[in-house]
């Protein structure tokens, strides 16, 4: 099935964008048009999402400076083409990573493009630069940097809806389980089955896992992880989960945290075996303590590894072909739809988390 979008740029000068002012404070604006300069392309945007991390900015519990537009979760039609970008057209629909990294400097040479130094050595979470640096994608229009290396073609057979969530927490949650190493017939703890959970568990069945399982507090959540093919989930409400899932496994090889507790945190490390590896996906906002029994006192051989989404073109290209083969559908996360006008209800739902929300899709 293919999106009919119209084929050519707005004349305006102005579009409609979110605007981050400041705490608890965002404003659909209009904003200057972008155009690109050479080695970029701006993109009409077709259908966008909030993320979880949006929260945490308009929060006030990660910094953005004022008057950013904010999202990262593009996906669109290609409006107008910089100098240098060779191999795409005007009306192509494109998928855009949450992370957009140059593909030259150290890190992206060294296979972390999303510690990207934009060109040069590298930076913590330098590839993270949509609603973060520069303006993002809850907007009409996106100017895409470094666009050779991260404009992904959307295949005719597939809609807006089916990779959307690539973009960010397909590649995230799967990239969660490829850090930890999973691997065939591992057993995998996931704590917290909101999106990014999901697509980890998702993402350790992909890579072999003999057993996932998932532990959260939320009825929603909870029918959607099983009905999204996790093995076992627990209710943290209803029984002592580190206690169970030692019982079920003996101590799992991975755990994957998915939140940015130290709760989480901390029975993430208590599930491990001797030797186990703990991924972490959440983003935290204060101190994470590590009890020196639930570590071994540092001594049993236990890995911690941190990872930020993987973003670039052949990411989402590989992404894309899982979902074109069928071994991967997200569409049952894309609970709500809204318009851009109404992005304001939209911030209100998803943070609330009312009426079974997961993920809502923002159209322009």
């Amino acid at each position: 099935m293919t999106d009919t979008h119209d084929k050519q740029a707005t004349p305006a000068q102005t579009m409609r964008a979110t605007v981050f002012h400041g705490k608890d404070d965002i404003r659909l604006e209009a904003v200057p048009l972008p155009h690109p300069g050479p080695g970029d392309v701006v993109i009409r945007i077709t259908l966008t999402t909030i993320c979880g991390t949006d929260l945490h900015i308009v929060r006030g519990e990660y910094p953005v400076r004022p008057g950013l537009v904010i999202g990262h979760e593009p996906v669109g039609v290609i409006a107008e083409i910089g100098v240098g970008v060779t191999g795409y057209a005007v009306g192509d629909r494109v998928l855009v990573g949450a992370i957009t990294p140059c593909g030259q400097c150290n890190a992206c040479l060294s296979g972390h493009q999303s510690q990207c130094g934009h060109g040069h050595d590298c930076e913590a979470l330098g590839g993270w630069r949509f609603g973060n640096t520069l303006d993002g994608a809850q907007a009409e229009y996106l100017l895409v940097p470094n666009a050779q290396a991260n404009l992904a073609k959307i295949p005719d057979d597939l809609t807006d809806e089916q990779v959307v969530l690539l973009a960010d927490i397909a590649s995230t949650g799967i990239s969660g389980a490829e850090s930890g190493g999973v691997t065939l017939g591992d057993r995998v703890a996931v704590f917290a089955m909101g999106p990014i959970g999901v697509c980890a568990a998702i993402g350790a069945r992909l890579l072999g896992a003999a057993m996932v399982i998932g532990v959260d507090g939320d009825d929603t959540r909870i029918a959607m992880a099983r009905s999204m093919g996790v093995d076992v989930v627990l209710d943290y409400r209803k029984v002592d989960v580190v206690a169970e899932i030692r019982r079920l496994t003996g101590g799992v090889d991975v755990a994957i945290e998915a939140l940015g507790t130290q709760q989480t945190f901390e029975n993430a490390l208590r599930v491990l075996r001797p030797g186990g590896t703990l991924s972490s996906l959440g983003v935290y906002s204060g101190k994470v303590v590590f009890p020196y029994d639930a570590f071994g006192a540092g001594l049993a051989d236990y890995r911690i590894v941190t990872t930020l989404c993987p973003g670039g073109k052949e990411r989402m290209r590989r992404l894309i072909e899982m979902v074109r083969s069928g071994r991967l559908d997200l569409r049952p996360l894309i609970t709500h739809r809204f318009k851009l006008a109404d992005i304001a209800a939209a911030y209100a739902l998803f943070g609330e988390r009312r009426d079974g929300v997961m993920k809502v899709a923002i159209t322009p």
